[in-house]
């Protein structure tokens, strides 16, 4: 069966889903980094009515939902006005909704939990996140990761680690996502996938969501 992983670049989701038999498929405008012939290059929502019937994993940008990022409404960063900063929340929002309205049985759509400017404008059905770590599935990293799940079940952990103490070295390692220094490429080793917690997905929402498929 079909599955459609939107933006995404890592292709980290799409193969763990393509290792476990369906026919996994990532959208991005940028090209995917290990050059994938499941990769399409093109923008998401021209790509939400290809018969994906299995399940969608969609992690749309997020600079300008999350509560991180609200105090740049407020005040812009150097060289950036406020109607830009606007501007781009309206455009953030309205890829998150057609994501999260997407003709799909069964989505999940990856963003961190909103201040109350994004949530204004998104659908009203919109539930609230499953809060994950990385290190609910063996992974020795922090990350908050919320999934907004449509007909799926919420992730159940498969290999809980116990985080170290806050001011060891070993906490600091595991920050390594929040510590990235400014960069380039820091916007991609941020949203990155971990392996563990696509593992989870594929597992988990791939063999329920076949098994709904064929009842």
């Amino acid at each position: 069966m079909k599955v459609l992983v939107g933006c995404e670049t890592s292709g980290v989701v799409r193969r763990a889903f393509a290792a476990r038999g369906h026919d996994a498929w990532s959208v991005d405008l940028l090209p995917s980094d290990d050059r994938s012939n499941h990769h399409i290059i093109g923008d998401i929502r021209d790509y939400l009515n290809e018969g994906w019937d299995l399940l969608a994993v969609f992690h749309p940008p997020c600079t300008r939902l999350c509560n991180s990022g609200v105090r740049w409404l407020h005040e812009p960063p150097p060289g950036r006005t406020h109607d830009e900063m606007w501007s781009e929340l309206d455009e953030g929002a309205a890829l998150f909704a057609a994501c999260w309205q997407a003709p799909v049985p069964r989505i999940a759509v990856e963003n961190p939990v909103m201040h109350r400017h994004a949530r204004e404008r998104l659908p009203a059905d919109l539930p609230r996140p499953q809060i994950v770590q990385p290190w609910w599935f063996g992974e020795q990293a922090f990350k908050a990761t919320g999934f907004y799940l449509r007909g799926l079940p919420q992730l159940t952990a498969t290999n809980r680690l116990t985080p170290p103490r806050p001011g060891t070295e070993e906490h600091k390692r595991w920050s390594a996502v929040h510590r990235a220094p400014p960069g380039p490429d820091r916007w991609k080793f941020r949203s990155r996938t971990f392996e563990g917690v696509a593992e989870a997905c594929a597992d988990q929402w791939g063999g329920w969501a076949a098994e709904e498929a064929v009842a």
